[in-house]
């Protein structure tokens, strides 16, 4: 068993995954913010990936929550039992205290809801909080030289909010929030496939055929025709009422998504009209970097590159790059308090 009395802590709480990194460990904790209660008993009965398998199959007396929404916190008491939990489970020890943590917030939340992240936190023994945007994160965890006077651009598509930023300067010069990311995903394939095959999926199937056979524009053959994917979509007839399993195509799951994917690009174009003309020129020169799991969606760099000229790359690690750049942002204290806001007050 380690000490981590005296060890820092990095926190993603996402929407849809926390990951907490812990200093001188990497990722040590990675799994969906989920929460179930006994409503009979008001207790804590699972949490994270065991608590997401209860999903659409829970009986009256379970009660199985996701409590942070569009990237903030919509049930705090679930979210502090949640989030106890989880330490818990990364630390491995009885009591921790007096450690510093850095917590990912989308860049679009008002300082209640930072607050409110704080007082989470806090109730968890820390003894200094601060508040990185997540686009800030994720471009550190990314490896981007944010603090240098040449513009990065980052695109971080989480579960609930999509962030986009241009970062220059130790800064954040031009960004947009988009409550609108992985769930909205889910939800549109949930509705496309209900209007295109009268056949009602649940959430986690949705998010299977988004994982299995999302795309933003298909690949074509030699000679110029798509190349389709077929995967199982199962579910409830609605017509029937009777349970079926049916084919559906990646061009499928790009039509349910296509909305969804206009508006990140709409809001990458957005950000990009923001900046001044020299950090425009900086990312026309060097494109920028797509980040969180929305970011893995096939095809969806070839896409933007399409629609806006810029070079898209994935990041090396999409998914844990906000983590990542919470923890490393630990390194350095001094420049941590120029890139986070601090909320070390009592």
């Amino acid at each position: 068993m380690l000490n981590f009395l005296s060890k820092d802590m990095g926190i993603d709480l996402g929407t849809a995954n926390t990951l907490i990194y812990i200093k001188d460990s990497g990722i040590v904790l990675n799994e969906p913010s989920v929460i179930a209660l006994d409503k009979r008993r008001n207790v804590t009965i699972a949490v994270g990936d065991q608590a997401k398998a209860m999903i659409g199959k829970a009986p009256a007396n379970i009660l199985v929550v996701r409590p942070l929404q569009d990237g903030v916190i919509s049930d705090f008491d679930r979210t502090a039992d949640m989030l106890r939990a989880f330490i818990d489970k990364a630390v491995t020890a009885n009591k921790i205290k007096n450690f510093r943590v850095v917590v990912g917030v989308p860049s679009g939340v008002t300082e209640v809801e930072k607050r409110a992240v704080e007082q989470v936190v806090r109730q968890m023994g820390a003894s200094d909080v601060y508040i990185l945007e997540e686009p800030m994160a994720a471009a550190i965890g990314a490896g981007l030289d944010v603090d240098s006077s040449t513009a990065c651009m980052i695109a971080d598509i989480g579960g609930g909010t999509t962030d986009i930023a241009i970062i220059a300067l130790g800064g954040i010069v031009a960004s947009t929030s988009i409550r609108h990311a992985g769930d909205k995903f889910n939800d549109a394939i949930v509705q496309y496939v209900r209007k295109r095959y009268a056949l009602m999926i649940g959430e986690k199937t949705a998010e299977n055929l988004k994982i299995e056979a999302g795309a933003a524009c298909l690949d074509v053959d030699e000679n110029g025709d798509e190349i389709i994917k077929t995967v199982k979509a199962s579910g409830r007839d609605i017509i029937s009422g009777l349970p079926k399993i049916l084919d559906v195509t990646n061009r499928d799951i790009m039509l349910g998504l296509q909305e969804s994917v206009d508006m990140i690009i709409d809001g990458i174009k957005a950000t990009i009209e923001k900046a001044p003309p020299e950090i425009a020129a900086d990312i026309a020169a060097n494109g920028m970097i797509l980040s969180g799991g929305g970011g893995m969606i096939y095809n969806l760099d070839k896409l933007i590159e399409k629609r806006t000229g810029i070079k898209a790359v994935v990041a090396e690690n999409p998914f844990e790059a906000v983590a990542m750049g919470t923890g490393m942002s630990l390194n350095n204290i001094e420049t941590l308090k120029i890139h986070a806001l601090s909320v070390n007050r009592r």
